[in-house]
């Protein structure tokens, strides 16, 4: 059985590039989300609100309960990361980021990226909100609350111990590319045999 890996964020390149397609991953330090209109804010010319060098992009629209202490996560949940496909790509290049954190997967461009300039795709799974935002430790601050509403905005979450599995590595290699490549030779055994 492999042993989880720990990484603290930011995290260097050497430390990325390690890891592998398949590796557990628990993740600790600060992870900022990001969704379609953070993405498109973006893409349109908008300044990143924090330096995202060696850290982490989370598709996720949290569950926020503003109360006397600040603000609590009741839900953080990831999203689906293929909306962001057509921005990615971009974003990877311009922001720095290390660790992109979502749920199903990105295309080949975004992978292409990522094998370019040293970035891992966590894939976190669907379904168990409360158990990442259990792993929220702190609400460190929000950015464009305003602009794009709760769900959308750029929340930055202090972590510790979320946790996760490297689908897409920094050397091209996807778990979803994997299962896609398996399963067209199943069938086309199946299709022979018949």
């Amino acid at each position: 059985m492999k042993q989880t890996k720990k990484l603290v964020l930011p995290v260097d390149e050497r430390t990325v590039r390690s890891l592998r397609a398949g590796d557990a991953v628990s993740i600790s330090g600060i992870i900022h989300t990001g969704r379609d209109r953070f993405h498109k804010w973006f893409a349109d010319g908008g300044s990143l609100p924090v330096d995202f060098t060696g850290g982490a992009l989370y598709h996720c629209g949290p569950v926020t309960i503003r109360d006397s202490d600040g603000w609590r996560v009741a839900a953080a949940g990831p999203t689906t990361s293929s909306r962001e496909n057509p921005y990615e790509p971009a974003f990877i290049e311009a922001s720095g980021v290390r660790v992109i954190i979502g749920k199903g997967g990105m295309d080949a461009a975004t992978l292409a990226a990522m094998k370019k300039r040293g970035c891992i795709y966590v894939q976190a799974v669907g379904g168990a909100a409360a158990i990442y935002a259990a792993a929220v430790k702190r609400v460190a601050g929000v950015d464009f609350l305003d602009e794009f509403g709760s769900a959308e905005a750029c929340w930055h979450f202090e972590v510790e111990d979320f946790p996760g599995v490297v689908a897409m590595d920094a050397n091209g290699h996807s778990l979803f590319q994997a299962v896609a490549d398996a399963s067209i030779i199943q069938a086309r055994a199946l299709d022979a045999r018949q």
